[in-house]
């Protein structure tokens, strides 16, 4: 039997006592497909779209609760849901739903939604703002609406209208309810602690991939997304940071102040650094470990306390803390290596996807921890972490501490994270563990795949492509893209299998188209889908629920128990062998003691002198008397037996061959209908065989056309051309972005100095008005030197442009 508590009469934190099964009101429970938020006609194509990013307006809270916010009317649906009744397949939602309103203006398109762990608070997520909305709020039992308190995140730093910052990615902690991630496009990750303060955040990292002075170019410097690590050793305080060019970097460790984790997690990687780490022989093991347990010991101080006092001790919160000589090292890029079949060997690979990395996910499977990248191109990257993270400080880097006057207690930080890559070598899976352990090295990645989703009609722009990870089966992965929604299921994960003992050969994952999207008339670059959620329950049923734009919903039940079984080959001998044992397992009719006959009791031997006694003396009557009762023993209790057995099994004889007879019916039946579609199947084959020869026909004018036998592109020219595309716009948008960022603050500098320049000219200090105008002096020689790039860069883009196209033409 299953319960599900629809909570829609609590609307506060408190009621989580009162919460009954059924709400107050008389609600109606129908199909999430038909419910009215999503079939009312008078939603039909009001949902605004944004071309530039892809959305997201759906999220569950993990238990009774589907939220959707509504682009067209600016608030949220709260749909409270049934998973598996009354069938177990089915998904029921109450109708009606609660609304949901802010109590400020949204003034931005959102195009993420997100909820926290506990389902207090949900992230309003777009290019042009971030703001949280809690649940929590006042009822109005007129219009059925709840007015929810709703506040801006980071309004200061990322929307102020003196710079152009941007938001990459919004993701909350697995760890913490208040504590929200955001990446920007100035390279900086932010942590913002939404019970302390919205406006300026807890934790800043400064990222500098590269040391300065030595670019590559614009790509490799810009972030594109990031994810929180899992539950697994230090991957539960690591943030894994992706870059334009594919290129993954780690910083370790990040606690969000006041964070909680699990104990024995924290004292295991405790123990670890005290036992790999401590009692190394190897000086740089020893000092990286003791810097990590110096960390541990004060940010969880449990650690510190006596081995008595840690036995009740379930979960450890953790404190504000930071190393006051050192800054996080920004480890990577990671290198990705693979088996190389012909020698066995493990080489470092080279990515051969095509564009620009768009989108990264962290996905935890048992013990290993896999990392899909997404490309314009349509491609996938799956990697695995080849070993286990390590925390990593670069010295006589002082962070920057902002701390409380009154008990010098740490309220926030602010460092600079450099990556050292240039100074570490790669690291080989054949070294010994003494030898990799607590150096400093950033693990490598092991390839598992490269994925060519093949999406249809590639874009100038490149396509657009969101991953999430199945709640239920973590080996499945979701693509959401222009096409529609795949599936992808991992079969080879290197740790997991060897801690299981499994011995299998490596299987490429499998790719299942699950839902398509796509039109004949694909005018438009826009998903029609803006809204996607996996949902599960604990009997082990799978779902997910897609929005269109449309104002349309989707349920579709995903299998999942027969998604990870091995492949097995039918050979000959294997299906003879399985009718064997289907014979040998056949119940039987009559038991083998009967079939075998009746037991052979020997006679038993006279002598010599009785064999020509007469049969009606005594020794005859006798002798007979014995053979009789032989008989009698063994022949006449067999028949006894067998008369037994017919009789009782005659009705089950009887129920096994109207069975038969039904199925010969059956058959025959079938055969009838298969002799009726006969006629039908031959004038399909020779309608397709007619369509073939017309299609070769085809194909034969079109090669004939001029133009069509182009010389393929070179290995050089396919080099230079993947060059500029990751170029592509890249280069140019951090230029602008420069020289307006240059320009809003002179203009800001300009209007603040210039009301005071008059009045403070005499109190000021000799030489200060000189300081001040070369300074302005070197403002205006970099804008002059910028706008002199900007320019070059724009004609030497021309020029290969102009001569591509001439070279394509020659051709």
């Amino acid at each position: 039997m299953r319960f599900n508590l629809d909570l829609d009469d609590s609307d506060t934190p408190d009621s989580s006592s009162r919460r009954t099964p059924t709400p107050k009101e008389n609600v109606q429970w129908i199909p999430l497909q038909k419910h009215p938020v999503f079939t009312s006609a008078e939603n039909v194509g009001a949902a605004a779209t944004d071309a530039a990013a892809p959305r997201n307006l759906l999220a569950w809270d993990g238990a009774s609760r589907l939220y959707y916010w509504d682009s067209s009317k600016q608030y949220l649906h709260r749909v409270s849901i049934r998973l598996g009744e009354p069938e177990p397949t089915s998904v029921l939602a109450a109708s009606p739903s609660k609304v949901l309103v802010a109590d400020v203006k949204i003034g931005f398109v959102v195009n993420k939604i997100s909820i926290n762990r506990n389902g207090s608070a949900l992230v309003l997520a777009g290019s042009d703002g971030i703001c949280v909305m809690y649940l929590y709020g006042r009822s109005s039992a007129r219009d059925n609406t709840i007015t929810c308190r709703t506040v801006s995140i980071g309004s200061q730093i990322y929307f102020d209208e003196s710079n152009v910052i941007r938001t990459l990615q919004v993701s909350w902690h697995p760890c913490s309810e208040t504590h929200l991630g955001v990446l920007s496009s100035d390279s900086v990750f932010r942590i913002f602690n939404l019970s302390a303060d919205v406006l300026q955040p807890e934790q800043e990292y400064y990222l500098q991939p590269l040391q300065p002075g030595r670019s590559r170019n614009a790509a490799s410097l810009c972030p594109v997304d990031f994810s929180f690590g899992g539950d697994h050793l230090w991957d539960r305080f690591a943030v894994f940071v992706c870059f334009s060019d594919g290129s993954i970097y780690i910083l370790c460790p990040i606690v969000p102040f006041g964070s909680v984790y699990k104990w024995d997690s924290v004292l295991e990687i405790y123990n670890d650094a005290n036992t790999l780490g401590l009692e190394s022989t190897n000086p740089t093991a020893v000092s990286n470990s003791s810097r990590a347990v110096s960390w541990l010991e004060a940010t969880f101080p449990e650690l510190s306390s006596e081995a008595g006092d840690r036995e009740n001790i379930s979960a450890v919160k953790a404190q504000a803390h930071a190393l006051f000589d050192t800054s996080l090292c920004l480890q990577g890029p990671l290198q990705r290596i693979q088996r190389n079949r012909a020698d066995e060997d493990f080489a470092v690979s080279t990515g051969v996807s095509e564009g620009r990395a768009i989108g990264f996910l962290y996905n935890l499977v048992s013990k290993d921890s896999v990392l899909v990248t997404a490309w314009t191109g349509g491609q996938l990257q799956i990697d695995a972490l080849a070993d286990e993270i390590q925390p990593l400080w670069t010295l006589g880097s002082a962070p920057r501490l902002r701390v409380n006057p009154q008990d010098h207690q740490v309220l926030g930080l602010a460092m600079i994270c450099e990556s050292i890559a240039h100074h570490l070598p790669v690291v080989k899976l054949d070294e010994p563990l003494d030898q990799t352990v607590w150096l400093g090295h950033p693990p490598p990645l092991l390839r598992l795949a490269i994925v060519d989703l093949s999406l249809p009609q590639k874009r100038e722009s490149g396509y657009h492509i969101l991953m999430f990870a199945d709640p239920l089966l973590p080996e499945r992965i979701y693509c959401l893209h222009e096409g529609g929604v795949d599936s992808i299921v991992l079969h080879f994960l290197p740790f997991t299998n060897q801690s299981s003992g499994k011995d299998e050969t490596v299987r490429a994952p499998s790719v299942h188209p699950v839902l398509s999207t796509c039109q004949v008339d694909n005018t438009t670059s826009v998903s029609p889908l803006c809204g996607f959620v996996a949902l599960s329950d604990s009997f082990g049923y799978s779902w997910i629920v897609g929005a269109m734009s449309t104002q349309e919903c989707i349920v579709l039940e995903m299998k999942t128990w027969d998604l990870l079984l091995p492949l097995q080959v039918a050979t000959d001998y294997y299906a003879k062998d399985k009718e064997r044992k289907d014979m040998n397992n056949a119940p039987d009719i009559i038991s083998k003691e009967l079939l075998a006959g009746p037991k052979v009791v020997p006679v038993p031997q006279v002598s010599p002198n009785l064999r020509s006694v007469a049969a009606d003396s005594i020794e005859g009557r006798s002798m007979l008397h014995q053979y009789f009762k032989l008989f009698h023993e063994n022949y006449v209790e067999y028949a006894h037996k067998v008369y037994f057995e017919l009789e009782h099994h005659g009705p089950q004889m009887k129920r096994i061959i109207d069975d038969q007879l039904a199925r010969l019916s059956e058959a025959q039946e079938k055969l009838v209908r298969v002799k009726d579609k006969q006629a039908g199947l031959d004038d399909r084959v020779k309608h397709a065989i007619h369509q073939h020869h017309t299609l070769e026909q085809r194909l034969k004018d079109l090669r004939n056309l001029p133009g069509v036998h182009k010389k393929p592109l070179s290995r050089a020219e396919r080099k230079f051309k993947s060059e500029l595309d990751q170029l592509m716009g890249v280069e140019l948008d951090a230029l602008h972005s420069s020289i307006e960022t240059l320009k809003a603050r002179q203009r800001r500098y300009t209007t603040q100095s210039s009301k005071d320049i008059i009045s403070n000219q005499r109190r000021k200090i000799p030489g200060r008005s000189h300081a001040l105008d070369a300074q302005m002096s070197q403002l205006k020689s970099s804008l002059a030197k910028l706008s002199l790039i900007n320019s070059e860069n724009a004609k030497k883009v021309k020029v290969v442009e102009s001569s591509l196209r001439a070279h394509g033409s020659g051709k």
